[in-house]
């Protein structure tokens, strides 16, 4: 397996509208530390539509650089033209990344073929390992099973998918369909069911925070350790649900500022956090002993 265990969607810290290169330092070797197999970055929790190709070169540069091959390297390189996910494809392939995270084409409302012909273009223009990212309720459409299965027959170099649709059915019909395709859940909360039907890890939110708790989780399925794995589960529950207060990655980069990794600042149209819902946030931020109040 190419991407097993756990992968953070990084979040992409800003600074009086720049890129913070010292927090962004911070986080990777928290993360780092704290044992995940890999990190995202330049994903969508990266806020990578408001990245400049000039910033999108500048970070993979950086991670690159600061992870000194301690973990993997996954660059988020979709987009909804074509042509431009190509171009960021061959970036990623270029800074020496492990892999390139494609989320589907966003707003165009592409048909199943024009799904198809849009991965396929990528992976026959880039050798570097695909996972596929799928996110109907970001993208407006669904990327069917045997549209993956296809993908995955014909190119060579798509190995994986990120599976955020919400569905187990859709999950256990991608595995019924490609039992060898790398089953990756793309959602915090649903980590566990997806590992019980053939999945091998997560790409994380919430281990932006707390990355030794969800390698926690994965490891003690993976061991056999299954009652382990629930107990993690349901503790983290709260946690988990409180990245749904705002649109991601709102809550998480939120909860990032108050724990001192970062500024809170984003870029348009993302925004600030609702004081109601920032209050709810740093109350279940102190049950978890994440930060004092």
């Amino acid at each position: 397996m190419i991407f097993s265990g756990v992968y953070t969607a990084l979040i992409t810290p800003f600074k009086n509208g720049k890129i913070d290169f010292d927090a962004f330092a911070k986080l990777i070797k928290y993360q780092c530390e704290n044992g995940v197999d890999g990190i995202v970055s330049c994903g969508t929790t990266g806020e990578s539509s408001t990245l400049s190709y000039e910033e999108y070169e500048a970070i993979l540069d950086f991670c690159v650089k600061e992870v000194k091959n301690r973990i993997k390297i996954i660059a988020g390189s979709g987009s909804n033209s074509t042509d431009e996910a190509v171009h960021l494809t061959q970036i990623a392939k270029k800074f020496g990344c492990a892999g390139a995270l494609l989320v589907s084409p966003y707003y165009n409302k592409p048909t199943q073929n024009g799904l198809y012909l849009h991965f396929k273009a990528v992976a026959d223009a880039v050798d570097i390992p695909i996972i596929l990212y799928n996110i109907a309720g970001r993208t407006s459409v669904n990327i069917e099973p045997e549209t993956i299965a296809k993908l995955f027959r014909n190119c060579k170099n798509v190995v994986a998918i990120k599976e955020a649709s919400g569905s187990l059915k859709q999950m256990s019909f991608i595995k019924s369909l490609t039992p060898d395709i790398e089953l990756i859940s793309g959602d915090d909360m649903l980590t566990l069911p997806l590992l019980s039907i053939g999945g091998i890890g997560v790409i994380s939110v919430l281990s932006n925070i707390i990355p030794a708790e969800i390698v926690s989780l994965v490891s003690a399925f993976e061991k056999g350790n299954i009652k382990e794995a629930i107990g993690i589960h349901y503790r983290l529950l709260p946690l988990i649900n409180s990245m749904f207060l705002e649109t991601n990655p709102i809550p998480i980069k939120t909860a990032a500022s108050l724990m001192g990794i970062c500024e809170s600042s984003w870029r348009l149209p993302m925004c600030s956090m609702e004081n109601s819902n920032k209050m709810k946030l740093e109350k279940i931020l102190k049950d978890f002993n994440l930060i004092s109040l």
